[in-house]
């Protein structure tokens, strides 16, 4: 996989979407955050997440989306089951995934990391698949940006978040990215 001089994916299928903005130094790339989202909640496959980072999630399609009316956040890439990978964001901008955040004494986490959603769950293993892309894009990460810490939403928002979960697994995910270097 390779990311362009603008931030592009070149392997990925791109959807703008219009919650980001510049990031306040652009050459600030160091950090990764491992998400996970699934809309409706648990179920996957649908066109949810899309329509939530691209604003055109409608409220009464499901009772749980009226939580997330006029919720404006992003992220720059969307891995889902399948293993197709989707771009919101260039990885030159800010994305809206983080929140309120801290890492290492850095607070504001959207400023200097790219962040990836995964198609899941707290409560549901993510396919082999997803870990393939996950690793590749990773190395694509890696390979354009010094980037050096990687984390999950939750390290970086722990009294708020709890993603990518517990069926997310770190040590395999950490062995394949070793592995295949």
């Amino acid at each position: 996989m390779l990311i362009d001089a603008e931030g592009y994916l070149i392997q990925a299928r791109y959807i703008p979407s219009p919650n980001c903005d510049e990031r306040p130094d652009r050459n600030d790339i160091s950090l990764l955050v491992i998400h996970a989202i699934s809309l409706p909640p648990e179920e996957f496959g649908g066109e949810g997440v899309i329509e939530l980072f691209t604003n055109q999630l409608d409220p009464q399609a499901h009772p749980y989306y009226q939580a997330l009316e006029g919720l404006k956040v992003s992220s720059h890439f969307f891995i889902r089951r399948d293993g197709e990978i989707i771009q919101f964001v260039p990885c030159t901008r800010r994305a809206w995934h983080a929140g309120v955040s801290c890492w290492q004494e850095r607070t504001h986490c959207n400023d200097f990391s790219i962040g990836i959603e995964l198609e899941g769950s707290d409560n549901q293993p993510f396919t082999p698949m997803q870990y393939t892309r996950l690793v590749a894009l990773t190395q694509a990460i890696q390979a354009a940006y010094p980037v050096h810490d990687i984390v999950g939403h939750a390290d970086i928002a722990p009294q708020r978040k709890t993603d990518p979960g517990p069926c997310f697994d770190w040590q395999h995910y950490r062995q394949a990215l070793e592995t295949s270097r």
